[in-house]
């Protein structure tokens, strides 16, 4: 495989896209994250999320630590080429570190954010392994 796939990724000056993951089956967004030209070709080769993680200035292998992984079924890339959208099978079914099936769960209702989803697993129990 040559890089020209890479090639038409219209990166931001920072060399990164942001990448939004979608349970496959049930089309429901879970999060949105960032990716660098290393960790979108890692994604490709493992067939798993691979994200570039901008607090911490390193590839995160999404499931690294919580074991909470993202099985790439599909990639799509947007009309002005500068966001992907990851059709993912999310094991766990967990992807956010806040213990819950998605990172959309605080809902604007009257002028304040309202959490509408419950946690599914404590993140103490997640990430102190």
């Amino acid at each position: 495989m040559t890089d020209d796939w890479l090639n038409k990724v219209n990166w931001s000056t920072d060399g990164l896209i942001p990448a939004i993951a979608q349970e496959e089956g049930t089309g429901k967004v879970l999060m949105v994250a960032w990716m660098s030209r290393e960790s979108l070709t890692k994604t490709v080769e493992q067939g798993e999320a691979v994200y570039w993680s901008r607090s911490r200035n390193k590839l995160w292998h999404k499931g690294e630590e919580s074991g909470h992984i993202q099985k790439i079924k599909a990639i799509y890339l947007d009309c002005d080429e500068d966001v992907l959208l990851l059709s993912v099978e999310q094991t766990g079914g967990i992807a956010c570190h806040t213990g819950r099936e998605s990172c959309f769960f605080k809902k604007l209702v009257d002028g304040q954010w309202v959490v509408t989803t419950p946690v599914i697993k404590n993140p103490a129990q997640i990430y102190n392994k």
